[in-house]
């Protein structure tokens, strides 16, 4: 969905840099890795548990919050996003 203008940012808060690079090599992930050691994003964020999914408007407005393993990947998921991306009065995001 990153042709259509979704950007994903995965933030890592427990593991040691390497095996988060290691990780991200093996499973062959795309998008951005942020390693947050100190708890600067997940406390700005007020991240509650993991995983917890913002979901942010092509405009950069905050438009929902999940927190916990959720199905992305499912129908439901996928309508969601798809519903999110194809909104009005949004600007078009630039993968970066």
């Amino acid at each position: 969905m990153k042709d259509q203008g979704l950007t994903v940012l995965l933030v890592d808060l427990w593991e040691k840099p390497a095996r988060v690079v290691k990780t991200v090599a093996e499973r062959g992930y795309a998008m951005r890795v942020v390693i947050d050691p100190d708890g600067t994003v997940s406390n700005a964020y007020h991240v509650v548990g993991t995983p917890t999914v913002y979901l942010v408007g092509k405009d950069g407005a905050l438009i929902g919050r999940a927190v916990g393993p959720q199905h992305w990947t499912e129908a439901v998921g996928r309508a969601l996003l798809e519903a999110l991306l194809k909104a009005p009065g949004t600007r078009t995001s630039e993968a970066r």
